[in-house]
């Protein structure tokens, strides 16, 4: 019976799966402060875009949200709307002229002109509205503050897909702000000053920057709050990111 028990777990050993070594952490990458510029210290960031050489901003909070048209050497703001008072902005996405800008639980998002900033129209989704980007080539992309990533169609806003979010296997949860840079989605996350870039084939995050010390907490006055906001100009790979309620807007490289 002894020859016949250890002939058997020689078997069961023999075919068990050989084990995958555990995925590592995504790096963790530095970055350079290449010059930095005005910001208004009352915009409470929500969206940051580049286009033509300007910012286009949604700041939030009820009673304070907007979208602007901002000069970015000067910070001064060139055109404004105000969001009506019971909604709370959030995010922005440059879609060909139009400008598409989220609310955070009213699940409707606006649609402006984005010469005039006149409304053309509103959008429903579903849940809550955090994030959302636009690239021709990766599509419009939307976060609602939780590990999931829904893309949207640019035309009816319906969505195509879902897209989670990990690190080494594990769940990245509050999505914030989001910007599309060279075939990548960039993503602030709530209550950090990290960002991360994240695969839209695998939803994996191939790596973290860590801009902690690009304003430190104990340099922040209330109501500055957390790093939020990524804006990138194609035409030269300029990459610019700010805060709610910060003082500047930096222009980084990442090392």
């Amino acid at each position: 019976m002894r020859v016949v028990f250890v002939m058997s777990l020689m078997t069961v050993l023999a075919c068990a799966p050989v084990t995958v070594a555990q995925r590592q952490p995504a790096p963790v990458q530095g970055f350079r402060v290449v010059t930095s510029y005005p910001h208004d210290p009352a915009a409470f960031t929500q969206g940051l875009v580049f286009a033509d050489g300007e910012f286009y901003e949604s700041t939030g909070l009820n009673g304070e949200s907007s979208l602007r048209r901002v000069a970015i050497t000067t910070g001064k703001v060139l055109q404004v709307v105000k969001v009506p008072e019971e909604y709370f902005a959030e995010g922005l996405a440059l879609v060909g002229e139009e400008l598409l800008q989220l609310t955070w639980q009213h699940q409707r998002g606006f649609v402006y002109d984005r010469k005039t900033f006149k409304q053309k129209r509103t959008f429903a989704y579903k849940g809550e509205g955090w994030g959302i980007a636009y690239d021709a080539a990766g599509g419009l992309v939307m976060s609602d503050g939780s590990d999931t990533l829904t893309f949207l169609d640019p035309k009816t806003f319906a969505a195509t897909k879902t897209l989670r979010v990990q690190d080494a296997g594990r769940p990245v949860s509050q999505l914030n702000e989001l910007e599309w840079i060279e075939g990548e989605i960039w993503a602030n996350v709530w209550m950090t000053d990290r960002v991360a870039r994240i695969s839209p084939a695998t939803g994996d995050v191939k790596a973290w920057i860590d801009l902690s010390t690009l304003w430190p907490h104990a340099q922040r006055q209330p109501p500055a709050d957390v790093l939020n906001g990524i804006a990138y100009d194609r035409a030269t790979r300029r990459i610019f990111v700010t805060g709610k309620k910060w003082p500047r807007v930096y222009q980084i490289t990442v090392q």
